[in-house]
């Protein structure tokens, strides 16, 4: 029942409510990020959903577009900006994703939407992520976030699926703030992002 039904509808009022009371914070780190990145305060990029349909995410941009003497883009740590550092490491970068679970791309709390390109790699289990709305964080996000290995995410997802309820959504949101307060596991040792999932690790 709250699988089906109650989760879309609190989704959707928890979102309209917290785009709301974040409105000022949103406004301020959309100018900071509009003068730190040439007028691109947003990043867009396609991922898959729930059944795999692939949605538009919208998140703020932390990165720049810096490019070396070839025109291929810098390092990710090299593109990271001061201001993006500090969004990211508060997990403000988040905010626009409200928008994603207002249309019914995304949810609250579910497996993070990765990328595409990972969709032939992952085996039966781990597809099993895509049975339900992925989420602006979820319980691997609360286990380990990028700190963890690609193999023990996937099997928090799998195992969030299997044990969906309202008690234990709760449970992730208030994990959730605690890691925001802490900045714990917001990336692997040495990189400014999580590294590329090729199917084996």
């Amino acid at each position: 029942m709250y699988k089906n039904n109650f989760k879309r509808f609190i989704d959707f009022f928890a979102a309209l409510i917290g785009l709301i009371l974040l409105s000022p914070i949103f406004i301020i780190v959309t100018i900071g990020l509009y003068l730190a990145n040439d007028g691109k305060p947003f990043f867009f990029q396609f991922r898959p959903g729930m059944n795999e349909r692939i949605f538009k995410i919208i998140k703020f941009k932390t990165m720049n577009d810096k490019k070396d003497a070839n025109g291929d883009l810098l390092p990710d740590a090299d593109r990271l900006t001061g201001i993006g550092a500090f969004v990211r490491k508060t997990s403000l970068d988040e905010i626009p994703q409200l928008i994603n679970v207002l249309k019914g791309d995304m949810a609250l709390i579910g497996p993070r939407p990765l990328l595409p390109q990972y969709l032939p790699l992952y085996n039966l289990e781990q597809k099993r992520r895509h049975k339900v709305r992925p989420g602006i964080t979820g319980w691997a996000q609360v286990n380990g976030r990028n700190a963890i290995s690609w193999k023990r995410k996937f099997e928090l997802d799998v195992w969030y699926v299997e044990h969906i309820s309202f008690l234990l959504d709760v449970k992730i949101f208030f994990l959730t703030l605690k890691k925001v307060f802490v900045r714990e596991g917001i990336s692997q040792e040495g990189q400014a992002t999580m590294e590329v999932f090729n199917g084996n690790n």
